[in-house]
């Protein structure tokens, strides 16, 4: 599966309270990112991660309270259910997700879940050889120093990420 749309939106967040925020790099929205069908739309967004070097983690949700990963980056695909994401901390900013939305987060990004209609799917991703931790508590160094990805989760080696993200 290719992704269908070619609009990203980003989104730097400032540092929030415990929440550290990557201090260089935006949240990426790719909104309809991928054409969702069949039986297992889950598995559209694990192909297209794994494929571009994010290899699918999980199925699940998203946690309803503040964290997020000092060191690794993370992928998001909504394949069923609508979310209401609050990221960057409490004066962050708060997305709706629907299906086939990518959101992509650089390491130290804050996110919690406020609210979800229907039944939620979600694929999580990471970077080929991350093994990311879940913080509660700052860690502003250690999100600094999190590489570059190779490969853009949606688009791959050549994708926008690195127009927004630059080492």
């Amino acid at each position: 599966m290719s992704p269908v749309s070619d609009q990203v939106l980003a989104y730097q967040l400032a540092p929030g309270g415990a929440i550290p925020n990557h201090p260089c790099w935006p949240l990426l929205v790719y909104p309809g990112a991928v054409a969702l069908s069949g039986d297992d739309p889950a598995a559209a967004f694990e192909d297209l991660f794994t494929r571009n070097r994010w290899p699918a983690a999980w199925r699940n949700g998203i946690f309803p309270f503040h964290h997020y990963h000092s060191n690794g980056h993370e992928a998001l695909g909504i394949y069923s259910g609508e979310v209401t994401v609050q990221f960057g901390g409490d004066a962050g900013v708060t997305i709706v997700a629907r299906p086939g939305d990518v959101i992509v987060l650089p390491a130290g990004t804050g996110h919690k879940k406020l609210s979800s209609r229907g039944v939620l799917g979600i694929v999580g991703a990471y970077p080929e050889g991350s093994d990311p931790d879940t913080c509660l508590a700052p860690f502003k160094k250690k999100v600094a120093q999190v590489p570059l990805p190779a490969c853009d989760p949606v688009y791959g080696a050549g994708g926008p990420l690195f127009e927004y993200w630059k080492g």
